[in-house]
C-alpha cells in the first residue's frame, strides 16, 4: 500500500524566504498527497513551485488539487505550478467554498492583466475545474475516499479527509474555533484519524487579539485531537511573525502537552501506511533521502 504525505508549504498568509525561517521553512500551504495510484495536492501556495520537480519525477501524468479556499496565500503559487503549462499532463482542480463556475473564475482572475502576464486559458495541460458544496463526499477510485467539512473562515473554507485503506489524513487549515467549545464539524471529519493536518496559526494568548481573522491555536488542535482520538496531530499555517526560534519553542511546547503532537517542517514526508510513532523526532517523521 502506498499512503503518504510530504510538505512543501507550512507557512500562512505571505511567503517568509529569510534567514529566520530557515528550520521550518517560509513558503505558504502546499502539501503532497500519494495514495494508491492516486497522485493529490493540497492547495496551491508557494510551496507547490518547489513540488513540480517531484511530480515530474513521479510515474503520474495527473493529479487532483484540493483547494481549502482562495486567498492568496493558498493559490498564489498555481501560476507556478510548471506542469499546468505541458500539454502531456491533465488536472482537476477542485473547491468547496465557491458557486458554480467560481474556481475557474478564480484563478483566470489571479492570472489576468495586469496582475499576471499569462492567462489562464494559455496553460496547455487538460485541466477540469470541479466546484463542490463543504460537507460532501466523492471517490477519486474504488480506494480513495474524500469526506470534507465547511471551515469557519472569511469568504468560506474547506477541511478535507482522505482515506486510502483503512488509514486516514485530514487537512483542516483556516478555521477559527470559539473559546471553550469544540468545533463539531471538525471533531466529526477527524475522528479516529491517523494525522491531522491543523490551522495553529497562533498561540492561545495571542488568539485573544485575532478573534475574527479566521485562525485558530495549537492548543486547540491538541484538544480537538485528543477528543476525537487521533493519532497525531501536525501543527501547521505558522504565523509569518514566528521565526525558527519561536516554532522551536512551540515544538517543546506542544510535546509537553501531547507527545502525538509535532510542528510541520517543509520536506518532511510522512508514510501513513506504516505506524505512526508516539513521538517523532524533529525529522522524526524523515525528510526523503539526498534531499536538502
Amino acid at each position: 500500500m502506498t499512503f503518504w504525505i510530504k510538505f512543501w508549504g507550512v507557512r500562512g498568509s505571505i511567503a517568509c524566504p529569510s534567514p529566520s525561517h530557515m528550520k521550518f521553512g517560509g513558503n505558504t500551504s502546499c502539501i503532497e498527497v500519494r495514495a494508491g495510484d492516486q497522485y493529490l495536492v493540497l492547495d496551491a501556495g508557494t510551496g507547490i513551485r518547489e513540488l513540480s520537480d517531484s511530480f515530474e519525477a513521479s510515474e503520474s501524468n495527473s493529479a487532483t488539487l484540493l483547494l481549502t479556499h482562495t486567498h492568496w496565500d493558498h493559490i498564489n503559487g498555481f501560476p507556478f505550478f510548471r506542469s499546468l503549462y505541458r500539454k502531456e499532463y491533465a488536472f482537476r482542480v477542485m473547491a468547496g467554498h465557491l458557486p458554480e463556475g467560481g474556481v475557474r473564475r478564480t484563478l483566470a482572475g489571479q492570472m489576468a492583466h495586469p496582475v499576471f502576464p499569462v492567462p489562464l486559458d494559455e496553460l496547455h495541460a487538460e485541466i477540469a475545474f470541479d466546484d463542490f458544496r463543504a460537507g460532501d463526499s466523492f471517490s477519486l477510485d474504488d480506494r480513495v475516499h474524500v469526506r470534507t467539512t465547511p471551515l469557519n473562515h472569511p469568504n468560506g473554507a474547506t477541511g478535507y479527509r482522505i482515506e486510502h485503506e483503512g488509514r486516514s489524513v485530514c487537512y483542516v487549515t483556516d478555521t477559527e474555533h470559539v473559546p471553550g467549545t469544540r468545533d463539531q464539524n471538525i471533531l466529526q471529519l477527524i475522528d479516529g484519524a491517523d494525522l491531522v493536518i491543523y490551522d495553529s496559526t497562533y498561540t492561545d494568548e495571542e488568539f485573544v487579539e485575532h478573534i475574527g481573522w479566521g485562525h485558530s491555536t495549537w492548543q486547540e488542535g491538541v484538544r480537538l485531537c485528543q477528543e476525537a482520538s487521533v493519532k497525531r496531530l501536525a501543527i501547521f499555517h505558522h504565523d509569518p511573525q514566528h521565526d525558527d526560534a519561536f516554532m522551536a519553542s512551540v515544538e517543546r511546547d506542544a510535546g509537553d502537552l501531547w507527545d502525538g503532537a509535532f510542528v510541520a517542517r517543509e520536506r518532511i514526508r510522512i508514510d501513513l501506511q506504516e505506524t505512526l510513532p508516539e513521538a517523532p523526532d524533529h525529522g522524526r517523521c524523515a525528510e526523503d533521502p539526498g534531499e536538502p
